[in-house]
């Protein structure tokens, strides 16, 4: 049986333009508001975004066939990439207007298997130090039962626009 998906979403530019004149939260708080357009990678994943906070960004998804992998899981490559999201803008909630970030150094550890009948799932991404040039942030992704099942740390390189 074929399955399909339709995706959409706006220019992503426009986004970006305004992240240069706002702080980091309020920028956040912008798309969360729809007031900005959401990068396209949420519309591509099927993620969202449940709470921002300083420091503490959420990331929600629910694992579907499209998330999975040759075997039948849920891709490595999909796990990063919430836990990336949520890590960097937890860093980003921190920034002054004019400032941004890039990841500069990332690892994962996968420590559950995730299959559609995994259940919704969140990314907690908290930071643990702003610095001047780096930041250092963690996130866990677990289920509703706060059930781990990957744990990333990331480096964050802090830029200026």
């Amino acid at each position: 049986m074929k399955r399909s998906r339709t995706i959409t979403w706006e220019d992503p530019m426009d986004g970006a333009k305004e992240a240069m004149q706002m702080d980091g939260i309020a920028y956040l708080q912008a798309m969360s508001d729809h007031k900005l357009p959401l990068p396209p990678l949420l519309h591509t994943l099927d993620f969202s975004v449940s709470l921002i906070e300083a420091g503490n960004v959420v990331f929600e998804f629910t694992p579907q066939e499209f998330h999975y992998n040759p075997i039948g899981t849920v891709h490595g490559g999909v796990i990063t990439a919430i836990l990336d999201s949520a890590m960097g803008c937890s860093v980003h909630s921190l920034l002054l207007a004019g400032k941004g970030y890039t990841t500069l150094e990332l690892k994962v550890n996968f420590l559950k298997a995730i299959t559609v009948k995994t259940g919704k799932l969140k990314t907690l991404g908290k930071v643990i130090n702003l610095g001047g040039r780096t930041a250092l942030v963690e996130a866990q992704l677990l289920d509703e039962n706060n059930i781990v099942y990957a744990h990333a740390v990331s480096t964050c390189l802090i830029l200026k626009f």
